[in-house]
């Protein structure tokens, strides 16, 4: 989710839902380590409970990120062992890194001695077109023995040459089969399923097998699902929630974060474009804020705009 998941993105869906556990978008330990900290950690706190997401292979600098991560106040730190982009590679880490289960161990364990908050993994079920159960469910093994107790699991392989990022989300075949494999196997840890969930329905039905769903594209391109999750899945009071009511909210935020960092309201609110997915007006809503004519108006403006395009006056 590099570029998507920033705290404009998460301060919303956290508008979206109370409860549901927000993670950043990869952080690489050369970014924290020799760029600017504070642009790549801060966040709103209202976001909680959110994770921090990190990429690298060096168990020190690893274990260096966790500890701001930690200091800055994240709730969980993560260890990116699924992206298959051929730039992480070049680092030496996402995917790739499923190829070396002890140096996975190594770099968690240097993070769990340095942390108080939970450090957590989140892989693929295997690289390029091995389609090996023992392979996924040793890497684990050798992973939770340095104090992983959470794996959240993609169910699919990442094809490290040949497909882009996006193809790797959808050519390498779904197996849910094998998370649900994984919880059998190791029914103390947590075991939390990724990849092509798209609606609550199906969410519930894999609660059946595993203990957590990861939803990422699909929340995003799709955010109104979250406003659900609540009342289905963490027993809370059906939502009163409307979509007027969160966007008048993001509006003030767009409002404040002008005023405070300088944020062009663009950068907000292209997150929260599909709010009205497949709903009457919502293409000439979604136009309107996508208006870069529209940049030096007030964010209220717009959005009067923007309803009246959704809502034509006879």
């Amino acid at each position: 989710m590099l570029d998507w998941t920033d705290r404009h993105c998460r301060y919303f869906h956290r508008l979206l839902s109370h409860h549901a556990l927000l993670y950043t978008e990869m952080v690489t330990t050369g970014a924290l380590i020799h760029g600017d900290v504070a642009r790549h950690l801060r966040y709103n706190l209202e976001e909680h409970p959110v994770a921090l997401q990190l990429g690298g292979s060096d168990a020190a600098d690893l274990a260096h990120c966790a500890k701001l991560g930690q200091d800055w106040g994240y709730d969980e730190i993560n260890l990116n062992c699924g992206c298959p982009s051929e730039r992480v590679q070049r680092g030496s880490f996402g995917a790739c890194l499923m190829a070396e289960p002890q140096l996975v161990a190594d770099c968690v364990k240097a993070m769990v001695d340095v942390v108080d908050v939970p450090v957590t993994v989140k892989h693929r079920i295997g690289i390029d077109k091995t389609e090996s159960y023992e392979f996924v469910r040793d890497f684990i093994g050798t992973v939770s023995q340095a104090g992983c107790r959470v794996f959240i699991v993609h169910a699919r392989n990442a094809w490290l040459k040949g497909l882009s990022p996006k193809e790797n989300r959808e050519v390498p075949p779904l197996r849910y089969e094998t998370v649900h494999r994984l919880k059998q196997d190791f029914p103390e840890l947590t075991i939390i399923i990724n990849g092509g969930i798209a609606s609550n329905a199906q969410v519930a039905e894999q609660l059946q097998a595993v203990d957590g769903v990861m939803v990422g594209r699909e929340a995003y391109h799709n955010p109104w699902l979250l406003s659900e999750w609540d009342a289905a899945f963490y027993g809370a009071a059906p939502s009163e929630l409307t979509r007027e009511a969160v966007e008048q909210q993001m509006v003030d935020y767009m409002v404040r974060e002008q005023q405070a960092h300088g944020t062009p309201w663009s950068h907000v609110a292209r997150h929260m474009l599909g709010m009205r997915h497949g709903m009457p007006g919502a293409r000439h809503w979604r136009q309107v804020w996508s208006d870069h004519r529209l940049k030096t108006s007030h964010p209220a403006h717009v959005m009067a705009l923007a309803h009246n395009h959704a809502h034509p006056v006879a």
